[in-house]
């Protein structure tokens, strides 16, 4: 017994002088077994660089460059003879007509393969908050963060072009998503979110005959 003990105090004197008391404070930087690339080389806003020979990590523009335009004005940059659909699109690119409104429209071909991407890509960024059936009971209710409905009159009644809006750069407290998911898929997530909305505010009349007959209607 003796020995245990002897043998338990050295292990006890050793693993605190080895990793220290818990919750004490040190200046030391601290053991890292597994980094897991938390240290890469990366540029600082602002920060200084011995990359450059002016010491700059922020680039400025490359002399005698001008901006070439923007969303607003491609169609007086391009030349007439460019052919891109998406060139002065505004209700595709921004989801707003020329006169600043929202559009009403959708300005992309409907087609099931589109409503289907649309799904994939709802289940990724959307349904944490806003559920899987779109009725705002997503994951994060039960952490009291509270999300938006699509089946109230409201959201089912702003236009097309407002919701792409709201994917795109946010609303409130909800973060945009412009900056990861692609142009198709913005509007795919759209034509989705419609789709939610029908299969809650359906009519059997919306059914077509031959499909009601396979649900027994």
């Amino acid at each position: 017994m003796r020995t245990f003990f002897i043998i338990y105090f050295l292990v006890v004197i050793s693993t605190v002088s080895i990793l220290g008391f818990r919750g004490s404070l040190s200046k030391r930087t601290p053991i890292e077994i597994f980094p897991d690339m938390d240290h890469q080389a990366r540029f600082h806003p602002q920060g200084e660089t011995s990359l450059f020979r002016d010491g700059r990590m922020d680039r400025p523009r490359p002399a005698f460059t001008v901006a070439r335009g923007t969303l607003l004005n491609q169609k007086e940059v391009f030349s007439a003879d460019f052919v891109d659909s998406t060139i002065g699109n505004r209700p595709l690119l921004q989801g707003r007509n020329d006169d600043g409104e929202f559009t009403e429209s959708f300005p992309m071909e409907v087609s099931y393969e589109l409503i289907q991407l649309g799904q994939k890509r709802y289940d990724i960024h959307c349904a944490v908050c806003h559920g899987a059936a779109g009725d705002g009971n997503g994951i994060t209710r039960s952490y009291g963060i509270a999300a938006t409905s699509y089946h109230s009159d409201r959201i089912r009644g702003i236009s097309n072009g407002e919701l792409y809006d709201i994917i795109v750069n946010g609303k409130g407290t909800m973060f945009g998503l412009g900056h990861k998911i692609d142009l198709e898929e913005r509007w795919a997530i759209v034509l989705y979110v419609r789709a939610l909305q029908r299969s809650q505010n359906a009519s059997i009349s919306d059914i077509p005959a031959a499909k009601r007959a396979e649900l027994g209607l």
